[in-house]
């Protein structure tokens, strides 16, 4: 391998970490392995902390196809709580409304599911990485500044319905789509378009394109698998 002219690395990304932090691992080892002190890096498309699953990650000349692979479609495994919401729609934040949900049944859930099939316009959530006049929505909602956000054209391919279990208010779908889907925005918007509430209770990017999560090394293993790898890059070839 050679992570100076440009490597795509595949990671699962954990639980709990940010899409930065777990680039930034990741630089660091391979960094340390080269012998530089920043090696460049980037990765095609956030994950947010609470959900796990596909990041690619690019280094080197390899960084001039994020673009690209930022446009790859993308599928998700998303389980939600129905009948409560929370300001971030997804556990980050505790409950902050409920609602009844005896009236939701397959049926409601079927025909409610197929609405979002297609283009449609989403609103991100305000506690998201778009920006408000220079600013990262979020970091205005951790301040107490509310922020409005404008609905985007986004396109979802495919939505299947897991598994739904109402005693345990729990909805389970895969979803296919395009750039720019929020996936707790999508839970916020079933929840309502169902006459209730809805929040992401986990979330597992499962393919990018064509790489599945299957393909992917976790962080855990990347310590091993870079020792396991062939390096290339000039500046070790004094070794």
């Amino acid at each position: 391998m050679n992570f100076t002219q440009g490597e795509i690395i595949c990671l699962d990304k954990p639980y709990g970490m940010s899409s930065f932090g777990a680039l930034a691992r990741v630089r660091y080892l391979i960094s340390r392995r080269l012998g530089v002190k920043r090696l460049k890096t980037g990765h095609a498309g956030t994950l947010d902390p609470l959900a796990t699953g596909v990041l690619i990650l690019c280094t080197g000349r390899k960084t001039k196809e994020i673009e690209r692979l930022q446009y790859e479609t993308k599928e998700y495994v998303a389980e939600m709580r129905l009948g409560a919401t929370t300001p971030s729609f997804d556990c980050e934040h505790t409950v902050d409304a409920t609602y009844p949900t005896a009236h939701i049944t397959r049926p409601l859930v079927d025909e409610v599911l197929a609405r979002f099939v297609g283009e449609i316009d989403q609103v991100p959530p305000q506690y998201s990485a778009c920006k408000v006049d220079g600013n990262r929505a979020y970091k205005l909602m951790r301040k107490g500044r509310g922020v409005e956000l404008k609905p985007k054209r986004l396109r979802i391919d495919e939505i299947e319905l897991l598994d739904f279990d109402p005693a345990r208010r729990r909805l389970a779908v895969r979803v296919v789509c395009g750039k720019g889907t929020y996936i707790r925005a999508l839970a916020r918007d079933i929840g309502r378009a169902l006459g209730s509430g809805a929040f992401l209770t986990s979330l597992r990017r499962t393919r990018v394109g064509r790489v599945r999560v299957e393909d992917c090394v976790t962080l855990d293993d990347f310590p091993a698998w870079l020792a396991a790898q062939d390096i290339e890059d000039n500046m070790l070839k004094g070794e």
